[in-house]
């Protein structure tokens, strides 16, 4: 039986996650120090700790971490839809100046703005997230 989709995740699941989440990470080019930072990891954390990550040992189950490894699946499997043909077409967007905005670079603007610049990028890759947020800021109170 397959558990509820709001189910926490086993430690099995969550080490798997970390391991992934790492991977599409460094595909994009992120530095350890930015990965940091782009997670929320907590204050502290060392560069080489990643290296752990990336060999299982499970994220923090952390409300804002989680949030943002949301995301990031969520950019990742948006990049991979918008460029089917090209794997490199997701990193070569993420880190160029896009006119939508303003001549940022989408991934400067991840890293340095934190989840409202995570959001952004998105939000604009990942055109059914826009639509599931205005959905649900149309919503009455």
């Amino acid at each position: 039986m397959k558990p509820p989709a709001n189910a926490p995740l086993t430690n099995g699941k969550n080490a798997q996650l970390a391991s992934i989440v790492i991977e599409i990470l460094d595909s994009w080019g992120v530095s350890n120090a930015a990965k940091i930072v782009l997670l929320d990891l907590p204050p502290g954390t060392k560069p080489r700790a990643i290296q752990r990550y990336q060999q299982g040992t499970p994220l923090p189950d952390d409300k804002n971490v989680q949030e943002r490894i949301g995301h990031v699946l969520g950019i990742s499997e948006a990049l991979r839809l918008a460029y089917p043909r090209n794997s490199q077409g997701g990193n070569l967007w993420l880190n160029r100046p896009c006119n939508h905005f303003n001549g940022q670079i989408p991934m400067v603007m991840m890293i340095d703005d934190g989840l409202t610049g995570i959001t952004a990028v998105r939000m604009h890759i990942d055109c059914s997230y826009d639509w599931f947020m205005d959905e649900q800021s149309s919503k009455p109170g």
